[in-house]
């Protein structure tokens, strides 16, 4: 890869990472498109490093709250609400890690084609859809318990598959929950 296309390809990813789109799907598709050989799932995750950076900088001062709250229950048993929520953020991580651990050979091969792609785009995409226009949207996302967190959890461990958005798979979750456009979004983020 020259760096053309690495710069080409980080734009792709700081554009799309924060719409409910998949930035993996582009990230493929564009060298597709371009008849550039395929980058792989390392390059990929390099630049997800980067979105990465930028949603701890946007939300620094909820990362700082949940951490120092975090290691206040921890280490003094001294529980909060930001406490709690970085609980959940912790717990609500592991399925997705748990799925890339065990399915990572296949999400880096099989997975990685544009048929794939459109048909989880399109899928995912209907569903979101969905899941706005049908649910009531009246929960925040302190009222989150441990059993929606893991149905969030499971949610984001399909966006393994490229085409399906991590964000707009973990907001159509928390939206089917009940929550509020924003606090799902924002857990989403976090």
């Amino acid at each position: 890869m020259d760096s053309v296309q690495a710069i080409l390809l980080a734009l792709v990813q700081g554009i799309t990472e924060f719409l409910p789109i998949s930035s993996s799907a582009h990230l493929i598709l564009v060298p597709v498109v371009l008849k550039w050989p395929d980058q792989g799932l390392v390059f990929d995750v390099a630049v997800h490093v980067g979105s990465l950076t930028a949603v701890m900088v946007y939300f620094r001062h909820e990362v700082l709250n949940m951490t120092t709250a975090w290691f206040s229950s921890v280490l003094r048993q001294q529980h909060s609400a930001d406490s709690r929520l970085a609980w959940w953020v912790i717990l609500g991580t592991l399925p997705a890690v748990l799925a890339g651990l065990l399915l990572k050979d296949i999400v880096e091969t099989d997975l990685r084609s544009p048929l794939v792609i459109a048909w989880a785009t399109i899928g995912f995409g209907l569903l979101l859809w969905l899941a706005d226009r049908v649910q009531r949207h009246v929960r925040d996302e302190y009222s989150l318990s441990w059993k929606d967190v893991l149905i969030i959890g499971c949610f984001q461990a399909l966006a393994l598959i490229p085409g399906t958005s991590r964000s707009g798979i973990t907001i159509t979750a928390g939206l089917l929950l009940g929550f509020r456009r924003r606090d799902a979004s924002e857990f989403s983020f976090l």
